[in-house]
């Protein structure tokens, strides 16, 4: 299948195996296939609860080689992670794969397992801090794979993923391992990103701070995915579950390109009765929901349902009446949380009910508009929000393909530069979200309509909302930028394999030089991935 972006992708990568390019965003898909699932009985007698970690290790018989999945609902507060790797090299097992739906700073003691040879492999939607900048450096023996939220369930779910044992950090559980996440002094909302897991691992094991009597209610995750349960003194802590990025912006320049985002939805045709939303936790992304808060209470519309990763600001929207439902993946702070625990209209789902490509049908398909952020835009409207400037992985796709996919309208926002550098540019470093996803450019300097779009570009010109051409968007970026800030020089060694939502490969990431580790875009200014 030919490279259709020319991105000069190699036909087989050392550590991933052959690579299928990426042919298309909205192509129709061949047969799907499911993996069949080994189901493990419990042997009855023998009680699910065991004393600990390690005690779960060995009743898993878990081996070098493995794959151990995890999930990022306690986000930077997550302490399961870190503490089962721990008891993993304790044990003296080596070769192991670790399969996040994301990983964060809190993360870091990963650089030293992989130093050590305990972990060779990873696979993430998206990779923060140190853990980051290793594997932008080489550190790691095979590259990373890199998913979309929804690719990751879609990679499960085929079986392209196995996973060997899933650890379920869980802020509530039973003896007989039915869990959920609203209550106890970690609750973090929906386990949304673990129900893959559960389902199609050979092995489960719940790792909870609160084992209360049988049953415990509400279950999100059911006894009969569990094999083990595991009491430790605390999973994590629920108050690191807000970030930098989850926090709505004060910046004059943020909230102008947020009121000019909540314009473009309002001029589109969409705004209607039954409306459906989603935005990025980012803060232009948050102050454009507010803008649209107020636009939909003066048009007296009440939409269907806000989707993604849940936040404070969505709920006020929802408790205002703004929408029927919530569809929750997971909750973005503790307001959300809070919303989840005491609305039955908030509703969880799973990454998979959320965005897999190839189920029956999944959520973001049935998305209006979508507000999502970019750490690069070039001429093609194709997206980065992978790597910064000097090359350095900053995040990774979450739900920003997945959404920009399925969306009727998606808009990016972002200012025109970062500091010193351009952020339209003539071509992205890394692609993570293809242009024929994208409808629209929203920044400071005026508003690019991608010409597919020409139902699009009538209606806004009809708003007086200043629409120029993304060229002349770049020229003001370049402008405002000054000079050029030299990008580092990659070296030949592929650290990470982005796969498109569908499984192709989209574009790969290589090794950046070890003598800088600075990067272009402050968390603050850290792009939206749904």
């Amino acid at each position: 299948m030919p490279d259709i972006l020319g991105r000069g992708l190699p036909s087989s990568i050392e550590g991933y195996g052959n690579v299928n390019p990426f042919a298309g965003a909205l192509r129709v898909p061949g047969p799907i296939s499911r993996a069949a699932t080994v189901l493990r009985s419990a042997t009855r007698g023998v009680p699910k609860t065991l004393p600990s970690v390690r005690a779960a290790l060995d009743a898993c018989e878990l081996r070098n080689g493995a794959t151990i999945s995890f999930h990022h609902h306690l986000r930077n507060g997550d302490r399961v992670l870190n503490l089962v790797l721990s008891e993993i090299a304790a044990k003296g097992l080596r070769d192991i794969t670790v399969a996040a739906s994301a990983l964060f700073p809190v993360h870091a003691p990963l650089v030293q397992h992989i130093h050590r040879g305990v972990v060779s492999g990873l696979a993430a939607s998206t990779i923060y801090g140190p853990l980051a900048d290793a594997v932008s450096r080489g550190e790691l023996a095979k590259p990373v794979l890199m998913f979309t939220h929804g690719g990751r369930a879609r990679c499960i779910e085929s079986g392209e993923l196995h996973i060997d044992v899933a650890f379920v950090a869980a802020p509530t559980a039973d003896a007989y391992g039915n869990l959920n996440g609203v209550n106890g002094r970690a609750a973090c909302g929906p386990l949304g990103y673990a129900v893959s897991d559960v389902q199609y691992a050979d092995r489960v094991v719940a790792i909870t701070d609160n084992l209360v009597p049988y049953p415990a209610t509400p279950i999100e995750i059911s006894q009969d995915c569990v094999d083990f349960v595991v009491a430790i003194d605390s999973v994590g802590d629920p108050e690191q579950i807000v970030s930098g990025t989850t926090r709505l912006t004060t910046n004059p320049t943020g909230l102008q390109i947020a009121e000019t985002a909540a314009k473009i939805i309002q001029a589109s045709g969409l705004l209607n009765e039954g409306f459906s939303f989603q935005t990025g936790a980012g803060g232009v992304s948050l102050a454009a929901a507010a803008f649209l808060r107020d636009i939909m209470i003066h048009r007296k519309v009440q939409g269907s349902f806000a989707s993604g990763g849940i936040t404070g600001g969505i709920v006020q929207m929802f408790d205002a009446g703004l929408f029927r439902a919530l569809l929750d993946v997971q909750a973005f702070d503790l307001e959300a949380v809070a919303s989840f625990r005491r609305s039955p209209a908030h509703q969880g789902m799973s990454a998979s009910m959320y965005a897999n490509p190839h189920n029956r049908g999944c959520v973001v398909n049935q998305l209006d508009a979508v507000i999502l952020g970019a750490a690069e835009v070039d001429l093609a409207f194709n997206v980065n929000v992978t790597t910064g400037n000097q090359g350095l992985i900053l995040g990774g796709s979450g739900g920003h393909a997945d959404t920009a996919a399925g969306a009727k309208l998606t808009l990016i926002t972002t200012q025109l530069t970062a500091g010193n550098v351009p952020k339209i540019v003539d071509r992205v470093k890394t692609l993570t979200t293809p242009g024929e996803t994208i409808d629209v450019v929203v920044t400071e300097s005026g508003v690019a309509v991608n010409p597919q779009r020409t139902d699009l570009l009538d209606r806004l010109k009809f708003a007086n909302i200043p629409v120029v051409s993304i060229e002349r968007l770049k020229e003001e970026a370049i402008r405002k930028a000054g000079p050029v800030t030299a990008r580092a020089i990659e070296n030949d060694k592929i650290v990470a394999v982005v796969e498109y939502r569908d499984g192709t490969v989209i574009d790969v990431v290589r090794a950046v030089p070890t003598i800088s580790t600075t990067r272009t875009w402050s968390s603050g200014e850290s792009p939206d991935r749904g």
